[in-house]
């Protein structure tokens, strides 16, 4: 928790930036907000100042970072002391590679490694990295590369930085292929850190690639899983570009936080009324979801000039408390604009997240039984700090456009799975999932029949008939889930989407996919209609999609029959749409032939594949 500066330097707000791009960042600037922080913010739990892109000015005989001297004339250790004086804690800033400026011919000598030079660190054909490709990209099979990162992290260390970023990383920052595999980086660079001799923070940016979370994981305390939250606009942020992208970017990723590793969504940017550039209830709904999805909160305002309705978020304790219980939240669905997120908690509560994320005011409603929560429940109100009393069977709210309801909900009684999803099927089985604690025992039914025991949230139920309906129901110490109902197909059938009918400029592509080839340019007036799909009984199947997404996640409206839904894909970012990915969505198909449609209007949205009946 704490403030960031990149939001500033960003904005064309007027006046912020006087003279030009990023020109609000100084020595004075940093200062002014180290003091408000201190004074108003660090009491809740706001104790780091984080210094972003811009502080470098060159670099000294070594090719180590030298500070702008015009912008923090007292040096970057005196800032740090500064801010260490107030009782926060102190982050820095830098890019992935060897900076072009600092590889001087590859002339440059390595501190403190005799016969190395930047010459020795980098390829022999110079290729370039990072999201902006300005710094040559590192050999670490030479140990000379290793020693040039260690002069750089002893130089940082020196400043008494507490917090580093790590900006540009691939494959990620839009980027993949060879020349953006900074993994080697990233491990040289943790490496390092733990030599320092002080605790650093390590953060990697931007838009990282979830094909490599085990990386992230291992070496880093946090990655951002999006691009830059900032419009680079007569604002800090809109709504459009790029706030509301995080609820369908995140999901991919909420398994993989933990201790000493979070989801990191951005700059929180809700306290400064207009120069945020969004309403009132789009600022608290920004702020629930970066509560409940742990992420940390760094804001990025101006936070000598936070308005009373900005203070009020950024200082609820109770919504941070949320935040740093480190239990991250997830959607029942997405389905729809009108989405319920939950997390259950380790006192037996749960915290329940209302969205209305459509451009209509709306009506949202948990569903108790979804959720494993069973008989009456205490409903509190954690923004307004307010009981609202007990209710039975699921709670309604009334929400605003882009507006929220942030709950904490606790059951009188014991709880049941939560969330029972199918995540595939043959003819003869039917794989399933929920939410609860692993180690105990749950009985799974089809119908009254008892079909499996587990000790984990997941099971595949096999020896079924193919071509019949079966209800599903999860139990734990007599506690029933609610129930699901999916057909198992008659048999497995792959319609190829190349065999559809692509329109309005969907085209297909060769890839690496099932047949060879896929359907992009998918969006606007691009459509693709799939083959007609054909299968013996109504109900609901289990129908595998196969796509490509390598930027972020892409939303396609689905039309079935004349009924569309939303459908949010994971995506890659890694720019590698040759390789294929999947997901298990459930669809209700009618007995006979059915039409199956992807489309968005407003929005591009995946490759498709093929998809598996």
């Amino acid at each position: 928790m704490g403030w960031s500066s990149w939001s500033l330097q960003a904005t064309n707000y007027p006046g912020v930036n006087p003279d030009g791009p990023a020109s609000w960042l100084n020595e004075k600037n940093v200062v002014a907000q180290a003091d408000v922080l201190a004074a108003k913010f660090k009491k809740h739990g706001y104790n780091h100042v984080n210094v972003d892109a811009g502080w470098l000015g060159s670099f000294d005989e070594y090719g180590r970072p030298v500070a702008d001297a015009k912008k923090f004339p007292h040096g970057m250790k005196w800032l740090g002391d500064y801010v260490h004086g107030k009782g926060l804690k102190y982050g820095s800033y830098l890019a992935v590679g060897l900076d072009l400026k600092a590889y001087n011919d590859g002339k440059t000598p390595i501190h403190n490694a005799p016969g190395c030079t930047t010459k020795d660190i980098v390829y022999p054909d110079l290729r370039k990295t990072n999201g902006w490709d300005m710094a040559y990209k590192m050999n670490f099979d030479n140990p000379c590369s290793q020693k040039y990162i260690d002069s750089i992290a002893q130089v940082i260390a020196g400043y008494g930085v507490d917090f580093l970023k790590l900006d540009g990383v691939g494959p990620g920052s839009f980027k993949g292929g060879e020349r953006y595999d900074n993994t080697t980086d990233v491990k040289a660079w943790n490496t390092v850190l733990k030599n320092t001799g002080r605790p650093i923070e390590f953060l990697i940016s931007w838009v990282l690639s979830h094909r490599q979370a085990d990386v992230w994981k291992a070496n880093t305390n946090g990655w951002r899983v999006d691009t830059d939250v900032e419009c680079y606009c007569p604002t800090l942020v809109t709504w459009n570009n790029s706030v509301k992208q995080r609820w369908n970017d995140v999901v991919q990723w909420i398994d993989d936080a933990g201790p000493g590793r979070w989801n990191n969504l951005d700059s929180l940017n809700v306290g400064n009324g207009e120069m945020d550039g969004i309403t009132e209830a789009e600022r608290r709904s920004y702020m629930t979801l970066w509560a409940i999805s742990n992420s940390p909160l760094y804001l990025g305002d101006d936070l000598t000039k936070i308005d009373d309705f900005g203070y009020r978020l950024l200082t609820n304790d109770e919504v941070i408390g949320i935040n740093q219980a480190g239990i991250p939240a997830r959607p029942v669905d997405q389905f729809s604009d009108q989405q319920v997120w939950y997390a259950r908690n380790a006192d037996g509560s749960f915290t329940v997240a209302l969205f209305n994320l459509g451009a209509k005011p709306a009506t949202v409603t948990a569903d108790f039984a979804q959720l494993g929560i069973n008989g009456t429940a205490k409903v509190r109100d954690v923004w307004d700090r307010k009981d609202i009393g007990r209710a039975r069977g699921s709670f309604s709210a009334d929400l605003p456009v882009h507006g929220t309801k942030l709950l904490k909900i606790t059951p009188r009684s014991a709880v049941s799975p939560a969330v029972v999803q199918g995540t595939g099927a043959t003819p003869t089985s039917v794989s399933l999932k929920w939410q609860g604690r692993s180690g105990v025992r749950y009985d799974v039914y089809a119908g009254n029949k008892k079909v499996a025991t587990t000790t984990s949230t997941s099971a595949t139920v096999t020896g079924l008939i193919p071509a019949t309906s079966y209800e599903f129901t999860v139990v734990q110490n007599g506690n029933r889930s609610k129930p699901v109902s999916f057909v198992t197909p008659k048999e497995s059938v792959t319609y190829e989407a190349e065999k559809g009918s692509p329109g309005g400029g969907a085209t297909v592509y060769g890839c690496a996919c099932s047949n060879g080839n896929k359907v992009g340019f998918i969006g606007g007036s691009g459509v693709l209609t799939m083959p007609t799909v054909t299968v013996p009984r109504e109900g609901t199947y289990l129908v595998e999609l196969n796509y490509v997404d390598a930027s972020s996640s892409r939303t396609g409206i689905v039309t079935v029959n004349g009924t569309s839904f939303k459908l949010p894909v994971a995506g890659s970012n890694d720019d590698n749409w040759n390789a294929p990915q999947k997901d298990t969505v459930p669809i209700y198909l009618l007995a006979g032939n059915n039409t199956i449609r992807f489309g968005n209007p407003d929005d591009s949205v995946f490759d498709v594949d093929s998809i598996r009946i």
